[in-house]
């Protein structure tokens, strides 16, 4: 029987990629559909469906503007009626809790007539378009927080240049985490309001940053993302000098962690000499770089565990937990695999895997590390967010199937001795993230399988409920660390006994 593929149109209809990533999921699920997307058309979305092989001669012509409904089905009813229910969903109400009518402004203008007393703009557009949106945010005296990836590196250049001219932040591009005010804003946790500001070039580093200084009793006044090419060369740091600027101002903010993956040198030095002028003590956790010279007010800290602990006055040489008893690994199984969400807590991992002198590989390699396509490794780490495995697809914070495959793959190895994954929570994120690993896990099956350890990102209050997350990885047999840094050290322990 041949494949049928459908394309529909919607003409000048907008949503956020988060939304039709889930709106994604839900019609590829459909009885008879192999795969589905709604995509805007944006040419980069349109070269995604081309390599899926969802894309006909109705898609073709789309637009940056325009919406596209493609699906790939067994029969011509199974791909009606999925493009039937996808229509459903575009078409029905939504309103968020407690809300009576949705008041959803198709203008910067209209949205500052209504709330004029406005200080931040979140940008969620197809990345063609979101540069020119921030322009207008920041000109109108609004700081910008661009949620849009895929914004060239030449436009948010420019567009950080001239906010720092006009004494304006850009969070972003690609920003996909930060807490102003104590408002979560996009994947953030809720945490409790405190003392300690955090600056990232990484949403999961926030995430597992502020989610630790508030299980050890301490709270955030603002964690301020700037996007993960801020501290490029191309880049240098606009936006982390800005946060750092407006932290060294802020009573709240007593104490600054800044978090990133290493800068480039110049950037470093210009990042680090500013942060010995704001009269606040400090930690800087570059993750996978070496020891540095730091300012007399900061300290650097080699985990994102560590540097939570002192951000809270815990001393950095505070010992990690034991690893509890686990059976014996049976002769042969040496390689620890690592299915990440979190590309932070995937370089934070593969950190302490070279501390302990364990070989590393990675698709996402760290100093030190080797790229995955080696293959000469004891440890393969994955980011399974990155774009290779999420083209088309939701990351794999809002959607865990994206590494189910690897899972039972690396389940079935006999080779594998250890497997890592995160449970990221928050707002945003999957409802059950660990609740679908476990399933996964059970799915699985085989009597004698790899250890599996995970850790779980996240607080009491997130929707998602950290206990009652940690409860059913438990249940499934999966070892929970206290941090991510926890569970890639009883890794190490693990295969080293």
């Amino acid at each position: 029987m041949s494949r049928v593929i459908v394309n529909r149109v919607r003409k000048g209809l907008y949503l956020d990629s988060v939304a039709l990533m889930r709106f994604s999921r839900s019609i590829a699920g459909l009885a008879g559909v192999e795969e589905a997307a709604l995509m805007m058309g944006t040419p980069a979305n349109l070269g995604i469906l081309v390599e899926a092989g969802l894309l006909d001669g109705a898609g073709e012509h789309a637009k940056g503007g325009d919406l596209v409904i493609a699906v790939r089905a067994r029969d011509g009813d199974s791909a009606d009626a999925a493009v039937a229910k996808a229509g459903e969903l575009l078409d029905q109400p939504r309103l968020t809790r407690g809300e009576t009518a949705a008041w959803r402004p198709r203008t910067l203008r209209a949205a500052l007539n209504q709330v004029p007393e406005a200080t931040l703009a979140l940008i969620s557009v197809p990345g063609d378009f979101a540069a020119a949106e921030a322009r207008k945010a920041i000109r109108r005296g609004l700081d910008a927080m661009i949620f849009s990836d895929n914004v060239p590196l030449a436009d948010e250049v420019a567009l950080k240049r001239e906010a720092r001219d006009l004494g304006r932040l850009v969070m972003g591009p690609d920003c996909g985490t930060a807490i102003i005010n104590g408002v979560p804003l996009a994947f953030a946790n809720r945490v409790p309001s405190g003392a300690v500001g955090i600056i990232g070039a990484s949403g999961t580093g926030i995430q597992e940053v502020s989610c630790l200084i508030a299980r050890n009793g301490a709270g955030i006044s603002h964690a301020i993302g700037v996007g993960g090419r801020d501290l490029s060369e191309a880049v240098g740091g606009i936006s982390t000098l800005r946060a750092l600027d407006m932290l060294a101002r802020d009573p709240a903010s007593e104490r600054v962690v800044l978090i990133s993956k290493p800068p480039a040198p110049e950037v470093s030095a210009r990042v680090l000499e500013k942060l010995s002028g704001i009269g606040k003590p400090a930690t800087v956790c570059f993750v996978g770089a070496p020891p540095m010279a730091m300012p007399a007010n900061a300290v650097q800290a080699f985990t994102l565990r560590e540097a939570a602990l002192r951000s809270v006055g815990v001393s950095g040489e505070t010992p990690p937990p034991a690893l509890p008893p686990v059976p014996t690994i049976a002769p042969g199984r040496r390689e620890i695999r690592g299915l990440f969400s979190g590309g932070t807590l995937c370089a934070e991992a593969q950190a302490v895997m070279l501390a302990g002198k364990i070989a590393v590989a990675s698709n996402a390699p760290i100093p030190g590390a080797a790229p995955a396509s080696t293959g000469a490794a004891e440890s393969l780490l994955l980011d399974m967010g990155d774009d290779s495995y999420t083209r088309g697809r939701p990351h794999p914070m809002i959607d865990p199937e994206v590494r189910d495959d690897a899972v039972r793959q690396a389940m079935a190895d006999p080779s594998v001795a250890v497997i890592l994954a995160d449970i990221v929570l928050g707002f945003g994120a999957h409802g059950d993230p660990a609740g679908h690993l476990a399933r996964a896990v059970r799915a699985a099956g085989g009597a004698e399988r790899a250890l599996l350890i995970a850790s779980v990102t996240g607080t009491e209050a997130d929707p998602q409920i950290r206990s009652v997350q940690i409860a059913k990885l438990e249940e499934a047999g999966i070892l929970v660390a206290p941090s991510n840094a926890d569970a890639a050290r009883w890794a190490c322990e693990a295969v080293q006994r």
